[in-house]
């Protein structure tokens, strides 16, 4: 399937699209809100100030997938793999991401408060600047991950593997760290106590 095909199915109101084939696909500024691309191969896609609010990508491959300022609140993308993905400026908010693969993505500034990272793989990945309040953080692996000036209000790192993450100028007020692992941990400035 191409792009025309799946915006012209789109807008004649079908949703499902499990297991397309999209690499390399262009839907920068697409609107696509409620689709549903659950295993779908958008591997090197340029999804870039799309509107995929309340998508299911749960299982989707979006390794090097381009996700500048892309609309994902509320999004399924639990198991999927966004191995590299720019999710730079990208809303999250309240996004399922369970167990997905962000190893070396980058989530600079991006909003991801009230999202679930549990068991995320996010080693490597970039969070600098980002928003994660009241973010579920469970047995996640942030090893290496700079998490610098992230607002981590209220958020669960409970079991979390923080080894040689960087959280200088980060606010950890009221988060939960029981459990984490910190070896090698750079913690903020006042916060060498956690």
């Amino acid at each position: 399937m191409d792009t025309d095909e799946l915006l012209n199915r789109y807008r004649e109101g079908e949703r499902n699209f499990p297991g397309v084939d999209l690499r390399r696909c262009y839907l920068y500024r697409a609107h696509l809100p409620e689709i549903n691309l659950a295993g779908a191969n958008l591997t090197d896609a340029n999804l870039g100030r799309a509107n995929l609010n309340g998508a299911n990508l749960s299982g989707a491959n979006l390794t090097d997938a381009k996700l500048t300022a892309t609309l994902l609140k509320k999004a399924n993308l639990s198991d999927a793999l966004l191995i590299r993905a720019n999710l730079m400026l990208a809303q999250l908010g309240q996004a399922d991401l369970n167990r997905a693969d962000l190893q070396g993505a980058s989530l600079w500034k991006a909003s991801l408060n009230k999202a679930d990272l549990m068991n995320a793989n996010m080693q490597q990945t970039d969070c600098s600047g980002a928003d994660f309040v009241s973010t579920s953080f469970v047995g996640a692996n942030l090893q290496e991950s700079d998490l610098s000036s992230a607002n981590l209000i209220a958020s669960d790192f409970g079991g979390a593997n923080l080894t040689e993450a960087n959280l200088i100028g980060a606010n950890l007020w009221n988060s939960n760290l029981n459990g984490a692992n910190l070896h090698n941990t750079i913690l903020p400035d006042g916060h060498h106590h956690l």
